[in-house]
């Protein structure tokens, strides 16, 4: 590819996530096109509505997308997707992925890539971590309320490749979003999960808000066992963490509005939670490095039995939009 040229983008998800980070970039002037659903019609003619701390916009004209099969090849695709959908991936992207495609996975949890590789090897795989408080609260409507920083980097991604997702961090960086590219994917996830962890899933198993959570002497004391207990995991896989980190991310909680968390909205929709990505694979990879995580493996069962029993939504379609995280 030219390197003079602009990148073209391709969004996959378009909740809180895609929704925010995609609408930045086609509001910088990035040629984005956005695959919809449920909100086809509506976005394609009223536009994509942003409500954001940093100044509202919206997009509107907008590449808007109403199957897998219309999507142009995109140089990048970022998948915002929620891990529970990830198994329709192959069908969603074979459209769009090109040659040179780079396909960043912009999700939470652990070992998204080596799932994804695994289904389709020939991929170009990326990954990022999106730091927000954004959330779809409406059709073509997406409201983000705190933060926004993104940390991306590359899986299995050649030199020539690693020079395009530089370019995806400067586009970012124009697009007035703070992005910081990152070498070490796997830990940059847990120190991801350091947060994810305790707060999505506590919100859901206590019936509560992060606000809530800090508040209160006993929830606040367990949100700290958690996250020690993945920051001895984390040290356990290799990846260096300490407890002054635990600190600093519960001041930074304190300081946060009062948000519920992707998995408490999901709950709330009965929609299938990420407990595979966000407990599971965290709780085997820790024992796998010898590293029990007790605390954490039990919130794990809860959350399974609260999905078990929340009469959960099937999407009746395969590229359904699903609340960002």
């Amino acid at each position: 590819m030219d390197k003079k040229e602009r990148l073209k983008y391709g969004i996959i998800g378009v909740g809180g996530i895609g929704g925010y980070y995609g609408g930045r970039l086609a509001n910088a002037g990035f040629d984005v096109s956005f695959l919809l659903h449920t909100d086809y019609n509506y976005v394609k003619i009223n536009g994509l509505r942003v409500e954001s701390c940093r100044g509202d916009f919206i997009v509107k004209p907008i590449a808007a997308i109403g199957s897998p099969q219309e999507m142009p090849v995109c140089d990048v695709m970022l998948v915002c997707l929620k891990t529970t959908n990830n198994y329709l991936l192959p069908k969603l992207l074979q459209h769009a992925v090109g040659t040179n495609t780079i396909t960043v996975l912009l999700q939470n949890g652990l070992g998204n890539e080596a799932a994804l590789s695994a289904m389709m090897p020939d991929l170009r795989l990326a990954g990022g971590l999106a730091f927000i408080c954004a959330w779809k609260a409406g059709a073509g409507y997406i409201v983000h309320a705190d933060y926004g920083m993104l940390n991306i980097g590359g899986y299995n991604l050649t030199e020539t490749d690693m020079e395009t997702l530089a370019q995806v961090q400067r586009d970012f960086i124009q697009s007035g979003i703070k992005c910081t590219l990152t070498n070490d994917l796997y830990a940059a996830r847990w120190q991801k999960l350091l947060w994810n962890i305790p707060y999505n899933g506590l919100t859901v198993a206590l019936n509560t808000t992060t606000a809530r959570l800090m508040q209160e002497k006993p929830s606040r004391e367990l949100v700290r066992r958690i996250m020690h207990e993945v920051v001895n995991a984390a040290n356990a896989c290799g990846v260096p963490m300490n407890a002054a980190q635990v600190d600093k991310m519960m001041e930074m909680t304190d300081t946060m509005r009062p948000y519920s968390p992707s998995m408490k909205l999901d709950c709330d929709a009965h929609r299938p939670l990420e407990i595979e990505a966000i407990y599971t694979r965290p709780v085997q990879e820790a024992r796998r490095h010898g590293c029990e995580m007790p605390c954490v493996e039990m919130l794990e069962e809860q959350l399974q039995f609260i999905q078990a029993t929340n009469a959960i939504v099937v999407p009746v379609t395969p590229n359904a939009e699903k609340t960002a995280p």
